[in-house]
């Protein structure tokens, strides 16, 4: 059992996972996670049931459950990583992790890719209920003085595994075509011994669905540039970006990349310099507006732009539009035809 230290597990959390196992040693299985909010200590649900998945920046996403499966296991494609349950004899057929991935980072793609397409299965256990407490802020780990790991990480399990698909990630991180990702003779011998399928085989069995939600070339964008604010002539902005970003307005400059947004095709607003999506964790009447990482899931981080008649920019989870004040506060309002509430894309 696989399990990360900031962790609290629930009643009768460990029987779910190991019945399976115990039925085919092949299988790996996964608790649900809920969260602990990191002031008061509270529990919270995360969701009630989605699968594994990845955009094509590795970044770890989620997709929609295939059935309403209610306390039934089903299969996921990618595990999250912290947590999972695995025989003993499943994990060194599979050759373990690769011992050359550094620090953290892809080793959940490495095992999911390396288990499915050698003929394993994952599935995820609702009635396995472990909560995990996320950092109040974020604390980056001291540089390691070994260079960008993470890249040379993806850069292993993508040779390794995932064949021609690897250049969708490629297209996104052309970088990585330059890292050199290590000796990779052991790796390709586990994939040769166990006579696993192709990345191919994975994506049109296992991952089907996942074109539909992130797709292997992206459509273009809808919109992009600064965003203006009619009534005080100030444009979104972030402040303290790396940190704790947050949103406001301020004067307009056309330097100011942080000032840089993008409406994408799946109806995001995200900045252009990170991953982080314009969200509301209290989408009702006033609740603030800020950065959250993009998920790609829709609800809270789904914008309409009204650009030829009210040029509002309205959440389509609330049906409220985004609004500002003189202090530069950005929040959900009802929708009015005022100048606070409409915006010019620059």
């Amino acid at each position: 059992m696989f399990m990360d230290a900031h962790s609290e597990v629930g009643y009768n959390w460990l029987p779910p996972l190991l019945e399976p196992i115990k039925l085919h040693y092949r299988t790996v299985t996964c608790p649900f996670i809920d969260v602990i909010d990191c002031d008061t200590f509270a529990f919270r649900a995360q969701d009630e049931g989605a699968r594994g998945s990845f955009d094509w920046k590795f970044h770890y996403k989620r997709l929609p459950l295939l059935n309403n499966t209610g306390a039934e296991p089903f299969e996921s494609p990618i595990m999250a990583g912290g947590y999972f349950a695995i025989s003993k004899r499943w994990f060194d057929e599979l050759g373990r992790y690769d011992d050359q991935l550094m620090i953290w980072g892809a080793e959940q793609y490495e095992l999911s890719f390396k288990l499915w397409q050698c003929h394993g299965r994952m599935i995820d256990i609702p009635c396995s209920r472990i909560a995990h407490i996320y950092r109040c802020k974020y604390a980056p780990f001291e540089d390691p003085g070994i260079g960008n790991f993470l890249e040379r990480n993806y850069k292993r399990v993508a040779e390794t595994w995932m064949d021609e698909y690897k250049e969708y990630l490629y297209l996104r991180l052309p970088r990585l075509r330059n890292v050199d990702p290590g000796d990779l003779t052991k790796q390709r011998k586990v994939r040769q011994r166990l006579k696993c399928n192709g990345f191919d085989w994975f994506m049109k069995n296992v991952m089907f669905d996942q074109p539909k939600h992130y797709p292997l070339v992206e459509p273009p964008d809808v919109m992009s540039g600064r965003i203006k604010n009619k009534r005080t002539g100030r444009c979104i902005d972030v402040q303290n970006a790396g940190l704790q970003p947050e949103l406001t307005t301020s004067q307009c400059k056309d330097y100011l990349k942080r000032q840089e947004f993008v409406l994408s095709w799946r109806s995001e607003i995200f900045q252009r310099l990170g991953e982080n999506c314009l969200d509301s964790m209290n989408h009702g009447l006033r609740g603030t507006v800020h950065l959250f990482a993009c998920h790609g899931g829709g609800g809270n981080q789904n914008w309409t732009y009204s650009l030829n008649t009210t040029m509002h920019l309205q959440m389509t989870a609330s049906n409220l539009c985004l609004d500002t004040d003189n202090t530069g506060r950005l929040f959900l309002n009802t929708c009015h035809l005022v100048d606070s509430q409409q915006w010019f894309w620059s």
